[in-house]
């Protein structure tokens, strides 16, 4: 319960950051960067049967029953409160922070701003294994089956989306339309990248079980052993393997420095970790 609680606050806090880009610079400035919100934008602009909140809900609605099938009912329950989320934080900004034109004239500047927002924050969200819905379900799928990068993935699925907005606002528009997706991409892979580093760690030390029982039982993560045999004195050692966070890292460097001043540590970043304890759906 307390993890689900805590994975729910950080998809707000990553709906907050996309509602804020979308908002204060992507929507005012008619830039349809993908998603189902462009592909509202484009289809209400040619035929405005109905409103974009509306067809945003039914293309929406289907992509959630395939998200349930394909990805399972976790992704789908989060997607489904990261959506109604995304739409809620937004309809508070137009009631309290109306934005009716672009904050600048610049447009370049509001598709940047909007789009370097607005990626941190459906990054943030992926790596919570959820999405605000969307195209960002086709983007999961073919994370899942097919192996591809979530950014790339989300590239792929707003591309059709682009062009038809170019025929639509114009090919100015599209074209930064096409940019911000690439963009998107981009910086969705990175942010992500950076969220799932961890650090490989070695350590010799002549406490070793001082510093083993440490890692398993105050920062509670396993640990390799190995003997070893020091190539200058000939005497055997006992070297320590271990993966974890940051933040990990930073108590468990105070902890060997209080214990053994002379303790020999090397630690390396590691893009991604598969297994125990880490996290193997992004």
């Amino acid at each position: 319960m307390k993890k689900a609680i805590q994975d729910y606050i950080i998809i707000t806090i990553g709906v907050i950051i996309v509602a804020f880009g979308l908002s204060f610079f992507l929507v005012p400035a008619d830039l349809a960067v993908g998603g189902v919100t462009g592909l509202a934008m484009v289809i209400n602009n040619i035929f405005p049967i109905m409103s974009i909140g509306h067809m945003m809900f039914i293309m929406n609605l289907v992509l959630f029953i395939i998200a349930f099938i394909l990805i399972g009912r976790q992704f789908g329950a989060k997607t489904i409160y990261a959506s109604f989320a995304l739409t809620g934080v937004i309809w508070i900004m137009d009631e309290f922070v109306p934005i009716y034109n672009p904050i600048v004239n610049d447009m370049f500047l509001n598709l940047f701003f909007g789009i370097v927002i607005q990626g941190i924050g459906m990054a943030i969200i992926f790596y919570q294994n959820a999405s605000t819905g969307g195209t960002d379900i086709a983007a999961k799928i073919l994370n899942k089956f097919f192996h591809i990068e979530i950014g790339k993935a989300l590239l792929l699925s707003d591309f059709v989306i682009t062009l038809l907005a170019g025929l639509t606002f114009g090919l100015e528009l599209g074209l930064y339309a096409l940019l911000g997706v690439i963009m998107n991409a981009f910086i969705i892979d990175n942010v992500i990248e950076g969220l799932n580093l961890k650090i490989s760690i070695s350590i010799i030390s002549l406490y070793p079980d001082e510093i083993r029982e440490f890692i398993n039982k105050d920062i509670n993560r396993g640990a390799t052993i190995y003997h070893a045999e020091g190539s200058y004195t000939n005497s055997s050692r006992t070297v320590i393997t271990t993966v974890m966070n940051k933040k990990e890292f930073i108590k468990l460097k105070k902890f060997i420095k209080e214990k053994d001043k002379n303790a020999f540590v090397m630690a390396s970043t590691v893009r991604e970790v598969l297994g125990n304890g880490f996290n193997f759906s992004i």
